[in-house]
């Protein structure tokens, strides 16, 4: 499952000298992105360094040896300064890019380069012209986002469109979720498609129209004042859209006070002590979930927190404790750790003379992208203690930051309520905190009769920690939790856009905690970590936000039918959920697999139970845990680790379950089908086994072809259920293809999973291992030439050489079964025989993925029309989407992950009809 960036593969013939003027993180990404496209950056233009730190964009031009010019400004009373202009011209650029540029651009600058000056603009034009769009965007309860890529001119961002894109926006957002989310990730990759469109002549000038065009003025302090004579949703759009700057306030107690982090409440607020506010006719509310705050129409939002006129922040439900002192006193070992922070504030205020107690981050010139920095790095320097970075908007002082450092040290200040018996590891520079107990309805247990099984670091085979095997009983707590949860709990009622935000948080929160789920991912699989962060987790993370988006658009439709006379029929549909699902996923992407599966699940409103593979449950575990961070009502996620025989099977079997989603092996799948038929006709989905073909054809890309079919088989250590079962090579370039493969192969750095520089991981555990290399015996005994590997690696753990057998007959075992390995099973077949190959591999009775190279896209198409599979892939493998539908053909199974088809796996149709 390899997602790769479409653009940074492609190849563009024409390329452009190009002068950058902007600055900011999101200058210095366009920056990079295009010199890795090939155009050459003659020169960039920025800002001057601020209390001695360079922007980004200029540290990173500056490492390039690209150019650089740092002006205070480009005009003096309106008119362009002569040597500035001069200094500019100089460098020769073809074309002006301007990402998050904020300087004054005199117009003999802006025209002077023969394809003029494109500027990045986050508003879609024309609406929103000005320097606060995004905050207009949120104050205005726009429904639409986005951004704008427009020529320059001399008006205030009215010049002619090159590009737009859009996106939703949320009920919850704020400008830095709106700017994380998209504005800058796929800003940057529009800035480089709308300078390579600009190189390939393509590029279009769509003049605005003044029809809908706009413009707010830039937002201050003393303007963002809460107006509390609105309703509720107007409140909250004025404070989300100053979020986190300038910052909305009101007036408490006198003095000014700012608001943070505001959310619509739906439902009644939870009890708390009651706060005047200056102009609000319903006093609010301090709970322990933050203050709410009513508007006009009597509905409630919800502010997380509150800063003060000295700088301070707190909590807003900490308001009436705000004033308590509570500093915690430190022991020695603590106090060294306080000094390593020190030093670490030290390095990132540089322009401080020293760092005390009173010393305030940001009063000494710290800026957002600082906060990020000294995050990390305590993160990374002092065992790995979790901050987020709104610990420092609260405590923003040294002394407060170190207190806050101490309490979460010692498991103090802990939001949630839940109780975790957490098996702890010191890795990968953190200390990983893993959950090990079933969760069943919104709590750990151990198993009802307290047996347990061990989970292997496959690595070196050593005990990660004992994991709860639940029982009979244990799998039907957790049934009859969904079936409460989904018939009679807040999940049911609520509404979807609500269920929408709360998947959202949960992949913010999923997010939060990468890293620590990428190391549990690799020490339970034996993932590479860098694919683990990527892949594992980083799909998972999309798939959640893909399906939050979902959520309130499951719509039914009208159906136009006979009339009987003399009345009339309306007939519609409803699209609904099924009730409680079981979902059980495999070992390969523990926790990917889980996402594919159970973000649709709830997305279409179910509730679920989920058994996750009995040798890799930890991160479905840890998962659990950070559901209940996320709000998610308890019952509607419930996690069951144990054996396949016995927690599997009473999954099939429970009466109460509507439907089973299995990712697994094709025999396993069929007695699936089999007990769910037999118990209540349950509805079932299966994602089984594969043989997949990659056919290569001398005419295409040889260096492609070599990469991505490597790719193809080795992804993941080969535990993939799409991964290539059969290369076709055409005979012209066999031995050539096979003669670069082993030279790549011998490049493969084999080795622990948590070292960056590792290619190729430990197998998942022992038996499978065992089965790989008795699978690579066979195919020596059948007469297929072993090219390489074929053996386990001589070293502790679970590790298997990359293999390759030539020479492989169609009626070989190795040639029909899957491996699900990293062996590479290689045929030859004739020059031009298209048709023959083709039948060669459609001649299985799997149909999960295949795919084709060819530079030929007649030949292509012809290929991909012919191939009986549920995924074909050209000249390209692995590259899965969460937008695009993934299943199998035949014996792979049926039903689909990912994508809109998913959600019908999770839904059913009723038909209404009316009389009137």
């Amino acid at each position: 499952y390899l997602w790769t960036p479409s653009i940074s593969d492609h190849y563009y013939q024409s390329k452009l000298k190009l002068a950058l003027i902007g600055q900011s993180l999101f200058g210095q990404e366009v920056y990079t992105s295009l010199r890795k496209q090939g155009h050459k950056v003659v020169g960039v233009f920025t800002v001057p360094d601020k209390d001695g730190k360079a922007d980004p964009l200029a540290v990173a031009a500056e490492k390039d040896g690209t150019p650089v010019f740092k002006f205070p400004r480009w005009r003096v009373k309106g008119q362009p300064i002569a040597e500035v202009v001069e200094a500019y011209k100089s460098v020769g650029a073809e074309l002006n890019v301007m990402p998050f540029c904020s300087q004054f651009i005199p117009m003999n600058v802006i025209d002077h380069p023969r394809h003029g000056s494109i500027i990045y603009h986050p508003s879609i034009l024309p609406l929103h012209r000005g320097a606060s769009a995004i905050n207009w965007t949120l104050i205005q309860g726009d429904a639409q986002a986005g951004f704008s890529v427009f020529w320059a001119d001399d008006g205030l961002d009215t010049g002619p469109l090159l590009l737009q894109r859009s996106c939703s926006v949320e009920p919850n957002d704020t400008v830095d979720s709106l700017y994380n989310r998209f504005l800058f990730p796929e800003g940057i990759k529009a800035m480089v498609e709308s300078v390579q469109l600009i190189a390939d002549g393509k590029a279009p000038r769509v003049i605005q129209s003044e029809e809908g065009a706009s413009y707010e003025g830039i937002q201050k302090k003393s303007n963002a004042k809460v107006n509390w004579a609105q309703p509720a949703e107007a409140i909250h759009n004025w404070i989300r859209g100053h979020d986190k700057v300038p910052g909305a306030w009101t007036v408490i107690d006198g003095q000014n006070v700012t608001l943070y982090g505001s959310s619509l409440l739906s439902g009644t607020p939870a009890d708390g002590q009651p706060l005047e506010v200056e102009g609000l006719a319903t006093p609010g509310l301090v709970t322990k979930t933050g203050l709410v705050l009513h508007g006009s129409d009597g509905k409630a939002l919800l502010v997380k927190s509150l800063q003060f006129e000295d700088g301070k922040m707190i909590p807003a439900s900490k308001f009436f404790s705000s004033g308590e002192s509570s500093s915690v006193e430190l022991s020695p070992e603590e106090q060294a750790q306080a000094e390593e922070i020190r030093a670490i504030w030290k390095g990132i205020l540089s322009n401080v003379p020293a760092v005390v107690d009173t010393t305030d981050f940001f009063k000494s010139g710290a800026a957002s992208m600082d906060v990020v920095r000294l995050v990390e790095e305590v993160k990374q320097r002092c065992g790995g203690v979790e901050l987020q970075t709104e610990d420092v908007y609260m405590a923003s002082t040294f002394q407060d930051f170190v207190q806050v450092f101490v309490r979460r040290l010692r498991g103090e200040d802990q939001e949630e309520e839940l109780v975790v018996d957490y098996a702890t590891q010191d890795i990968n520079n953190m200390t990983v905190r893993m959950p090990h107990q079933c969760f069943i309805n919104g709590q750990f247990e151990d198993a009802e009769n307290g047996k347990t099984s061990d989970t292997i670091n496959p690595a070196d085979g050593s005990l990660i920690c004992k994991v709860a095997a639940s029982s009979v009983g244990d799998v039907d707590r957790a049934v009859a939790a969904a079936k409460e949860a989904f018939e009679n709990g807040p999940w049911g009622r609520m509404n979807p856009r609500d269920r929408g935000s709360m998947l959202y948080r949960l992949a913010d929160l999923m997010e939060e905690h990468q890293e620590e789920l990428a190391t549990i991912e690799s020490m339970d699989s034996g993932a590479v970590y860098t694919l683990a962060l990527k892949t594992h987790v980083g799909m998972s993370i999309q798939t959640f936000r893909y399906f939050a988006g979902w959520c309130d658009k499951i719509q039914g439709k009208t159906i136009p039918i006979n009339q009987a006379r003399p009345n009339r029929n309306l007939t519609f549909t409803r699209r609904e959920p099924l009730g409680v699902c079981a979902i059980v996923i495999p070992w390969n992407y523990p926790l990917m697999m889980l996402a594919w599966k159970s973000a649709a699940c709830l997305a279409a409103g179910n509730t679920l139970v989920l058994k996750p593979a009995q040798v890799t449950p930890l991160t479905a575990l840890k998962f659990a845990e950070l559901t209940v961070k996320a709000g998610i009502p308890k019952g509607v996620i419930n996690i069951v680790p144990g054996s396949g025989g016995l927690v599997g099977q009473r999954l099939s079997d429970h009466p109460d379950i509507r439907k089973l989603g299995f990712t697994g092996s094709t025999p396993i799948g069929k007695h699936i089908m089999q007990s769910c038929a037999l118990s209540n006709l349950k509805k079932v989905s299966l994602e089984l086994g594969g043989k997949s073909p990659l056919i290569i054809f001398s005419d295409c890309d040889m260096d492609k072809a070599v990469r991505m079919g490597m790719s193809s088989v080795y992804f993941n250590k080969g535990e993939n259920c799409i991964a290539a079962g059969r290369l076709f090579v055409e005979e012209s370039i066999h031995d050539e293809y096979i003669t670069r493969v082993v030279e790549e192969i011998k490049k493969m750095k084999i080795g622990d999973p948590l070292d960056r520089s590792t290619d190729h991981g430990p197998q998942n555990h022992k038996a499978h291992l065992d089965k790989l290399v008795e699978y690579c015996e066979v195919g020596v005994k059948e007469g297929a030439t072993l090219v390489c590997g074929g053996r386990q690696v001589d070293r502790p753990g679970f590790f298997m050489e990359p293999t390759v057998f030539t020479g492989v007959e169609d009626h070989m075992f190795i040639a029909k079964e899957e491996s699900f390995g990293p062996v590479m099973v290689v045929s030859k077949f004739k020059q031009g025989d298209v048709d023959g190959v083709l039948a060669r591999a459609n001649d299985t009775e799997f149909g999960l993925a295949s795919g084709v190279f060819t530079q030929d896209i007649s030949k292509a198409m012809y290929v991909s029309e012919k191939l009986d599979a549920g995924t074909v892939f050209i000249n390209t493998y692995n590259k899965t989407d969460v937008a695009s539908p993934f299943g199998g053909f035949k014996q792979s199974g049926f039903g689909k992950d990912l994508g809109e088809d998913a959600l019908s796996e999770y839904l059913r149709t009723k038909a209404v009809t009316v009389e009137y």
